[in-house]
């Protein structure tokens, strides 16, 4: 009869397993739970855990080109319990010992627990950066908001705007749900990568804005580049600096374009900045800010303007709509009609 002989990758699929999951980022408070318990039940474990991350990390440019398919590591469950993945020393015969020696196990639990700590701080994964971490911001009407993200990344939110954030060891996730949102990314081995409509957004090194409007997503470089790509994978623009995409929902069909990057942040300092633009989609931007609100009949929607307004001066933007020959406006409470210059006006 022999004793059984431990499994030497088990403990490295465990690590695997719980790596993949942090990076899939949909651990429960349960798991989350059962990871620290895990991480911190034996030293090998976190050093095996801490090996797997540096490789990832070291693999980050790999991984922005190659997606990782997870299945398989979090189809296998992790190890049974703790135990299983400890390899099992031999036991000498208990003695009985005075109070100081019986107190030395204890401390040398607590020192492995120090050492855990430390290993942690010491490779930059502390608690708040080894589990994942969730956030959702809103900014109201007339609301525009700047946040600092947990890796110093600047997230400018325009007014009527949603994101959802989500940080895990190997990447970083923002989702715009509506509005417009302006990143100016902090260097880090992890991507970020911004989805909004069926459209994923990762970033090179950069500052770009993502707008979704009416018909298409609209997505400028400011500064370095990104690379846009469809809901099926599909690479639909590769833009550098001064240039923007426009993407229609329905088909995703592309249009690339040069602008100015000045322009495409101008409305962090207020202002709205719009070159050759429906103006449907011009008073959905001025309408995110004031309590006047435009209304835009059907006959003037699709009329394309160029300007450069304040955001809160509506009656600056009434004196620019009404220079137009084919247009007329009027005042009906708080809201500013604008009518094609045949309509009738009640």
């Amino acid at each position: 009869m022999s004793d059984a002989v431990p499994d030497p990758g088990a403990l490295t699929r465990a690590a695997a397993h719980w790596h993949a999951l942090q990076r899939q980022g949909e651990l429960s408070a349960a798991q989350q739970r059962a990871f620290m318990q895990w991480v911190l039940a034996s030293p090998a474990h976190l050093r095996e855990y801490l090996a797997i991350s540096r490789v990832a990390g070291a693999l980050g440019e790999a991984l922005r080109a190659m997606p990782i398919d997870l299945d398989a590591l979090i189809a296998a469950p992790p190890a049974a319990s703790v135990a299983d993945n400890v390899v099992a020393l031999p036991v000498a015969p208990r003695r009985v010992a005075p109070a100081t020696a019986r107190a030395a196990p204890q401390r040398r639990r607590v020192r492995v627990m120090a050492v855990a700590a430390a290993l942690l701080l010491g490779v930059g994964l502390a608690l708040p950066l080894a589990l994942p971490t969730s956030a959702h911001h809103v900014a109201g009407h007339g609301m525009p908001r700047r946040i600092t993200l947990p890796d110093q990344t600047v997230l400018h939110l325009n007014a009527e705007s949603e994101v959802a954030v989500r940080y895990t060891l190997l990447g970083r996730r923002l989702e715009l749900l509506r509005g417009q949102a302006s990143i100016e990314v902090a260097a880090d081995r992890r991507p970020l990568v911004v989805h909004a409509a069926g459209l994923q957004v990762t970033d090179i090194g950069t500052t770009f804005d993502v707008s979704l409007q009416r018909e298409q997503a609209r997505i400028g470089v400011s500064e370095g580049r990104v690379q846009v790509r469809g809901d099926s994978g599909r690479l639909l623009a590769d833009l550098a600096a001064g240039q923007a995409a426009r993407v229609d929902y329905r088909d995703q069909r592309v249009q690339v374009s040069r602008e100015d990057a000045a322009s495409m942040t101008a409305w962090w300092q207020g202002r709205i900045v719009f070159r050759d633009e429906p103006l449907r989609e011009v008073a959905d931007r001025f309408n995110r800010i004031n309590r006047m609100q435009l209304q835009v009949a059907d006959d003037a929607g699709a009329l394309r303007l160029t300007g450069n307004l304040r955001a809160d001066d509506v009656a600056s933007l009434r004196a620019f709509l009404d220079q137009q020959p084919t247009l007329r406006t009027h005042v009906v409470g708080t809201a500013l009609h604008v009518q094609g210059s045949a309509a009738t006006v009640r």
